[in-house]
């Protein structure tokens, strides 16, 4: 139990806080009927989160060097079980997006955590293996969050998704405080707060922009003002790092083409193989008439395709470049979602199932592989900042993939409906508008926008793969880093 018992702790938790990016998909429809929720609000329910989470990462792991790595995971967890109580108990969409970045909080703190604390456990082909599970576990949260998210909404009601959470948060406090090595933190280092601010005003700011042109017009006052707070945050965080003692993200690191082409590559991961499926899900339940249940089992080719995919990149692909795995699995997502873009009014959710067991191979060979990269490419004495980063940039790029393929699905859809209307179809109200539409024109609307944002985000994965596979030349470091910074070598713990 000691041996794996550090694995299995860390597992368990990241499995799930991942399961609650996705699991909320299947959901969206029954929450925007009970909670009177719109569009928007739907998106921030995706969003609010996934940007918690990803605003809060690099904190999350510069405190958990500081402060203790376990101590940081078992306040994370206590955190999320309290958000998840609170989103469980809503009564309108605005105190569920609240809860639901209370929630992300919580999770970036155990996130942050999970690579430091296996890192410091397991070396050499245990670490590989180590990362294999756990890039199985990642993978496979997400995606299996549609499917657990569909027998909860469906029994029980959509506020289990989060009520789950409860046990299984008491079993994983109790497993880590009894099989995880306790860790002190290293003295007279301080958490970048200023820095963590300066990185969430732009994370919110660019995801709050792009929600804002999908209802406004790109060239709208509040979005063109929420994209000039953005950039000027970005501004501010670059400057604030560069000052900083104790950054949460060392800049010197950017002029290495290899560690930008793992950043750019796990950026684009999520986003792209993730961003369309809470529409996608609104298409199959409102429009097809699937059950809940029935709308997540159709995800099971991408479920089971990226479980297996990651067991065995882990376990049999140990030493292979990153740049063949990231870059590789980034193209076989891309042209997963290019091949899903195939929709008509009269099509049925089969015409998807090739392009998401390409997506899910894609996933499987991506999620084992870019942590490891990602420790590779520091000192030992930093794996949280690594692993801050790497997430970090993940679901951001979730965060933004979500919000830039509801903007793309509604206006393909004014071409075709008034925006009121093509705003009210992608937020799950079909049913109001069968009364004033013809069911074809409904049909043919929402598919078109759907193949719209799938060949947008296509593109942009099939970009991301060529520069990764461009960029990613070596996963050996630098030659003042190399010490520490070896993928066989133990993270120490701090003493």
């Amino acid at each position: 139990m000691r041996r794996w018992g550090t694995l299995t702790a860390v597992c368990l938790g990241t499995f799930m806080l991942l399961l609650d990016v996705t699991i909320v998909v299947v959901a969206l429809p029954d929450m925007a009927g009970s909670l009177h929720a719109s569009l928007s609000d739907l998106q921030w329910v995706v969003d609010g989160y996934a940007l918690a989470l990803a605003a809060l990462l690099l904190a999350a792991g510069a405190a958990a060097d500081i402060l203790g790595r376990r101590r940081v995971h078992v306040a994370g967890v206590v955190l999320f079980a309290v958000a998840s109580l609170l989103c469980g108990l809503s009564r309108g969409p605005a105190m569920l997006v609240a809860a639901r970045a209370l929630q992300g909080v919580g999770a970036a703190a155990m996130f942050a955590t999970a690579l430091p604390l296996l890192a410091s456990a397991y070396q050499g082909r245990q670490r590989s293996a180590a990362l294999g599970v756990w890039g199985a576990v990642s993978g496979g949260a997400a995606a299996i969050g549609p499917v657990l998210g569909g027998l909860l909404t469906a029994g029980p009601g959509w506020r289990w998704i989060f009520l789950v959470n409860l046990p299984v948060s008491v079993v994983q406090v109790w497993l880590t405080l009894r099989v995880v090595p306790k860790t002190r933190g290293t003295r007279g280092m301080r958490v970048d707060w200023a820095g963590m601010a300066a990185f969430a005003c732009f994370g919110g700011g660019v995801t709050y922009a792009v929600v804002r042109a999908g209802e406004d017009g790109w060239t709208s006052s509040a979005a063109l003002v929420a994209f000039g707070c953005a950039a000027l945050a970005l501004v501010l965080f670059v400057l604030v790092e560069r000052r900083a003692a104790h950054p949460l993200l060392d800049l010197a690191l950017l002029r290495r083409p290899a560690f930008v082409g793992v950043m750019l590559g796990a950026f684009a991961f999520n986003g792209v193989a993730f961003g369309v499926t809470p529409y996608q899900s609104i298409w199959m339940q409102t429009l097809l008439g699937m059950s809940p249940v029935r709308g997540g089992l159709t995800l099971l080719p991408m479920t089971v395709a990226a479980m297996i995919v990651a067991v065995l990149v882990g376990r049999l692909l140990h030493g292979v470049p990153a740049r063949l795995t990231i870059g590789g699995g980034l193209l076989l997502i891309a042209t997963g979602s290019l091949c899903q873009a195939v929709l008509d009014a009269s099509a049925s959710w089969t015409a998807l199932v090739p392009g998401f067991v390409l997506v899910g191979v894609g996933t499987g060979f991506i999620s084992p592989t870019v942590a490891g990269a990602a420790l590779a490419a520091v000192p030992a004495e930093r794996a949280g900042m690594a692993g801050g980063a790497v997430n970090t940039v993940r679901q951001l790029g979730y965060a933004l993939g979500v919000a830039v393929s509801g903007t793309l699905l509604t206006s393909r859809m004014t071409g075709t409906l008034p925006s009121d209307a093509a705003h009210a179809l992608a937020g799950g109200g079909a049913g109001a508008l069968r009364g004033g539409f013809p069911e074809h024109t409904l049909r043919a609307a929402f598919t078109s926008g759907l193949n719209g944002a799938l060949v947008v985000v296509g593109l942009a994965g099939l970009a991301a793969g060529a520069l990764v596979l461009l960029l990613v030349r070596t996963d050996r470091p630098a030659p003042h880093e190399e010490s520490g910074a070896r993928a066989d070598r133990p993270v120490p713990a701090h003493r």
